[in-house]
């Protein structure tokens, strides 16, 4: 009778807002939603007709005039009044119909974010139905979500290669000492693999197809064994024809439309690194680099790390759900948490 009382009366949540997908944590519960943040709309009646999962599978009904929207982008809120949506709506599925009050709730957010993007996930999630908000720099929730010491002294690296953004932050003694976001993530890969395919092949493929070639056949390092696929898109070569037509390419070619991306990513790792104060700095050659989010699952991506930096990358367990999960472990000291100024970003303080 307790724990049932419980479950209705205590409502907090924690939910990783991302680019691609958003996960969310229910306290004693776990991982109870994750679906793309995808937001389909009525473009005649402005109407939400659906979210995530099955608004990703509306992208292709045009005929019944139906907008396919991704609020977030770069890890930021792009579209106030379509986020709000979304998140009420994942916020009402993750609690359910039947609490007495509105949730606490706690969101991941990019260590690079501005003070205006702070109010506005803040804002949004008030307007979504939060009773409370906090928010926590998503690389300290990742890295407690594949289990760094992060209240250890000794330095801890984390990488978080998300959608929209990459995080990467040393953490010593519960606080991140030295962190940069970079606007380069799964998106930006998929982007870079479209532009290659148009520009070398002058065939035109759709984020998709782009995404698909990443997983089948990506990587940052050279393979022992070449891969290919068979790609379709649009022939663009022939001025005015745009037929469908097929290639096949293979991974050394992928391999190099990932360069430029790839190049971005360890320039902010080694940045992180170099700003760091020395004697923490020193301790990573035995902590070494955690890596986490889907990013980090190309293939060789750790090798690269590993050889441009000098110290040993590793991904992480349960990498998709690193951020999420992190935000639940900090939800096991609720009072702590939600007893914070609403101007604290967990992991680096109050901002000022």
């Amino acid at each position: 009778m307790l724990n049932k009382l419980k479950r209705i009366l205590v409502n907090d949540i924690g939910i990783d807002l991302g680019t691609m997908n958003t996960l969310v944590w229910v306290a004693g519960e776990g991982i109870v939603l994750e679906e793309p943040s995808y937001v389909a709309i009525n473009a005649d009646t402005n109407k939400v007709r659906a979210v995530g999962a099955d608004a990703k599978k509306l992208m292709a009904m045009t005929a019944e005039r139906i907008k396919v929207i991704r609020p977030m982008r770069e890890g930021v809120i792009a579209d106030a009044e379509v986020t709000d949506e979304m998140l009420r709506i994942f916020i009402r599925k993750a609690s359910g119909h039947f609490k007495i009050m509105q949730p606490r709730v706690l969101i991941a957010v990019p260590s690079g974010i501005t003070e205006v993007g702070v109010r506005a996930v803040q804002e949004s999630a008030m307007r979504a139905g939060a009773r409370v908000v906090r928010l926590v720099e998503e690389p300290f929730a990742s890295a407690l979500g594949v289990g760094l010491p992060v209240e250890d002294p000794d330095g801890n690296m984390i990488v978080d290669i998300g959608g929209g953004t990459t995080e990467v932050a040393i953490i010593s003694a519960g606080s991140i000492v030295s962190c940069q976001s970079v606007k380069y993530g799964g998106d930006a890969m998929d982007n870079a693999i479209i532009q290659f395919m148009l520009k070398k092949h002058q065939l035109q493929i759709g984020p998709r197809t782009a995404e698909n070639i990443k997983i089948n056949i990506g990587s940052a390092y050279e393979l022992p064994e070449k891969l290919s696929m068979e790609v379709k898109g649009l022939d663009m070569g022939r001025q005015g024809d745009r037929l469908p037509r097929a290639v096949v390419i293979d991974s050394d070619e992928v391999r190099e439309a990932l360069s430029d991306p790839i190049s971005n990513m360890l320039r902010a790792i080694r940045k992180a690194i170099d700003q760091c104060p020395p004697e923490i700095a020193a301790r990573l050659l035995d902590t070494g680099i955690t890596m986490a989010g889907g990013g980090s699952l190309l293939r060789g991506l750790d090798k690269l790390i590993t050889e441009n930096t000098g110290l040993h990358a590793v991904v992480g367990p349960e990498p998709l759900h690193a951020v999420v999960n992190g935000t639940g472990m900090l939800l096991d000291n609720a009072r702590q948490l939600f007893s914070q100024p609403q101007n604290t970003l967990i992991g680096h303080g109050a901002r000022e």
